[in-house]
């Protein structure tokens, strides 16, 4: 006993001098920069820091890895031949927590509950599918939806009402529903599935971590899944905390902060350097994606005079090149040049006061507004540093600007009213799938613009039924036309955020698509 005692106590002075942890003390933090909404799959909006945070628990059918391809989650792959119906194929392996699999009932289930009334989930774009009203609703307590039949106990097709690219289908479906086990919720009344208090501490679960402990505006703390299908996680205890953008650097410097995904952390522009020049990190610039979106609802500016001032008035090179340098880069409409639709064709269009002024005034005399209220986040010190510089000169123009700060939280909550005139969030685009997007933000009822227009409907159809790139890009531009045209929307500036994660953190590498699909992987040295 003596001498297995000596062994031991060796064991633990080795793993200590080597900085092994033991896998019960094994501790990762992610620092985050936005509350979280909700824990819920059902009430899950399409902000990046609720997906990611949720999909730790319950895992989607497909993620995009760092390349932007498509891969296996719970799904092995989804398939179509006409772009109308799509077969999904289930892992053999994918399983529950208690060991029951992962179905094609499990599937059709969330399918159901995501379109029923009392709990639909209007993230997800049902009203596409077969057998579901055109506002993505069915009957309350419906069992079944016409376009979705499953097949055996690992395969499903789903229909939809027109043509609907693979790659929108696996990005939209694949990777924003959460599958949910119906041998365990299947008894619930939906009408209480929005608040059900089980999904704060579901003991069912699907990915690599339970929740153990949350207080959304602070943190959420996760523990292993031991069960987890692909392996168990190598680190114990997942922690995501919310840090004020200006404390990164101190949590990164101190070691308190161990990953900083891009999406979901919003570091200063101006802590960049600092982060880059730290020891005992890396710093990960993301490519140049996320786009400074500014979107303005055109119900309550409905004089496009007014809308193509702000666009005209707002002097954004100097902005760039004041506030990033040499940094990100400028572009009209949705698509960044990452995206293999962006087209140079479209054009910039150039900072005109004087137009802008001209704009307003025969606006004006025409009964229309000039004082409106602009909501920006909090968690974009610099960007909102050049909103107040675009309100005073939007002043000398004659329009009066109203600046209202937020967190994200309270930022989506305002968009879910409509009740801003303009909104400026940062907003990452799949490169590979504009479509998903730019159909919620302008297509149909979007609360975030209010605007449609049959040209870019038509244009917008038409990127689902063609299948050559040229073709598709083609309508994308006039997407982006109209969208300069009659300006729902202004694009600010697109950046690359920078990402970090610690020296002490093995397997992990922060991308803006792709961090967590390897997360049980994770180690510390």
């Amino acid at each position: 006993m003596k001498k297995l005692l000596v062994i031991l106590l060796a064991c633990v002075m080795l793993a200590s001098m080597t900085g092994i942890a033991a896998a019960e003390d094994k501790v990762v933090n992610i620092g985050v920069t936005s509350t979280i909404a909700t824990l819920n799959p059902m009430a899950m909006d399409a902000t990046e820091i609720v997906k990611y945070a949720t999909s730790l628990v319950f895992l989607p059918l497909l993620e995009a890895d760092s390349e932007l391809n498509f891969v296996p989650q719970l799904a092995e792959d989804i398939t179509t031949e006409d772009n109308l119906n799509f077969t999904i194929k289930l892992r053999e392996d994918a399983a529950w927590s208690d060991g029951t699999p992962v179905t094609a009932q499990d599937v059709e289930f969330t399918l159901i509950l995501s379109a029923d009334p009392q709990c639909a989930n209007i993230s997800l774009a049902m009203y596409s599918v077969v057998g579901v009203s055109d506002d993505g609703l069915i009957e309350a307590n419906a069992p079944s939806i016409e376009g979705v039949q499953v097949v055996d106990e690992k395969t499903l097709t789903v229909a939809t009402k027109y043509p609907t690219a693979l790659s929108t289908f696996k990005n939209n479906f694949g990777r924003y529903m959460l599958v949910l086990p119906k041998h365990v919720l299947q008894d619930v009344p939906r009408d209480q599935l929005l608040t059900y208090a089980w999904f704060n501490s579901p003991d069912v679960i699907s990915g690599p971590y339970f929740i153990n402990d949350f207080d959304l505006q602070h943190y959420v703390h996760y523990v292993a899944n031991e069960n987890y299908f692909q392996g168990a996680p190598k680190i114990k205890y997942l922690n995501i905390n919310v840090v004020a953008p200006a404390q990164m650097l101190a949590g990164i410097r101190s070691g308190e902060i161990d990953l900083v995904q891009q999406t979901m952390g919003a570091i200063p522009i101006e802590d960049y350097d600092a982060i880059k020049a730290l020891g005992g990190v890396r710093s990960v610039s993301g490519s140049l994606m996320t786009n400074e979106l500014v979107f303005i609802n055109v119900e309550k500016v409905p004089d496009v005079r007014i809308r193509q001032a702000l666009l005209y008035g707002m002097d954004r090179a100097t902005m760039q090149q004041t506030l990033l340098g040499d940094g990100g880069e400028l572009v009209d409409g949705f698509l960044v040049s990452a995206s293999p639709y962006y087209s140079r064709e479209l054009g910039l269009t150039a900072y005109d006061a004087e137009k802008a002024a001209e704009l307003v005034k025969e606006a004006k005399a025409d009964g229309a507004s000039t004082e409106l209220t602009w909501y920006v986040s909090s968690e974009e010190s610099v960007w909102g540093n050049a909103v107040q510089y675009f309100a005073a000169m939007y002043e000398e123009i004659g329009l009066k600007i109203n600046i209202h700060t937020l967190d994200l939280a309270n930022l989506m909550e305002v968009v879910s009213n409509g009740e801003h005139d303009i909104l400026s969030v940062e907003y990452t685009l799949m490169p590979a799938d504009p479509y998903t997007d730019i159909a919620w933000l302008i297509g149909g009822q979007s609360l975030w613009t209010g605007y449609t227009s049959p040209e870019t409907d038509e244009a917008l159809a038409l990127c689902q039924s063609l299948t050559d790139e040229e073709g598709i890009a083609a309508q994308y531009l006039v997407i982006n036309r109209a969208v300069q045209r009659d300006v729902p929307v202004i694009s600010g500036w697109v950046i690359g955020k920078l990402g970090v994660v610690s020296d002490r953190l093995v397997n992990a590498n922060p991308d803006v698509f792709g961090t967590f699909v390897n997360v049980h992987e994770w180690d510390v040295r």
